[in-house]
């Protein structure tokens, strides 16, 4: 595999994957590491169709390039994440890739909340999505107050993806909006 190269001087808005309706189409016009990703991903779904995916992607000044891909294949949701290491935190150009895979079975709730705007004609379109998908599992917990007393708090582990028509646009909304409208048709659903 060749050694990935991060470029420094990438734009802060990324090309639409939205009209891209296979996985490896929508990551190669996306992502910045498209061939890890891929290569993660493929690795886990070993062949599985792809119902449905979501991709994010975005340049911060700490980390540099931060991304994701959620994809579900009718039993699981399989979570690709790669990022740019902090400076002094490794190497100069290391980036981390992980990959986590959840059963269905452990999604408990999913919620879509929209942000409508309504123009003096009366139209209304949505100007943002916010998706959550809320899991059985726990998240690391915390000390809430100072020392034991109080005990950790916790909290339930969740998932969650925003498009809005600055950081997606329309298509990538729409595409966010299939995402949780498929997953939450097959919650609860015997798998």
């Amino acid at each position: 595999m060749n050694q990935p190269t991060f470029p420094s001087d990438l734009p802060a808005v990324f090309p639409d994957w939205s009209p891209y309706p296979d996985l490896e189409s929508a990551a190669r016009a996306y992502l910045r590491d498209p061939d890890l990703a891929l290569e993660a991903l493929g690795g886990v779904l070993a062949g599985a169709g792809v119902l449905c995916f979501t991709l994010e992607r975005f340049v911060n000044d700490v980390n540099g390039v931060w991304q994701e891909v959620a994809v579900c294949d009718g039993t699981r949701l399989v979570l690709w994440h790669g990022e740019d290491v902090p400076p002094g935190e490794g190497p100069a150009g290391s980036m981390t890739s992980s990959v986590r895979v959840l059963p269905l079975s452990v999604v408990n709730e999913v919620g879509t909340r929209r942000r409508l705007q309504r123009s003096p004609d009366g139209t209304v379109q949505v100007d943002a999505v916010d998706v959550y998908i809320l899991l059985s599992s726990f998240d690391d917990g915390t000390m809430n107050g100072s020392g034991d007393e109080q005990g950790p708090m916790v909290r339930q582990d969740a998932l969650r993806f925003v498009k809005t028509i600055d950081d997606g646009g329309t298509g990538q909304i729409a595409r966010l909006e299939e995402f949780a409208r498929i997953i939450s048709s097959m919650v609860g659903r015997p798998l």
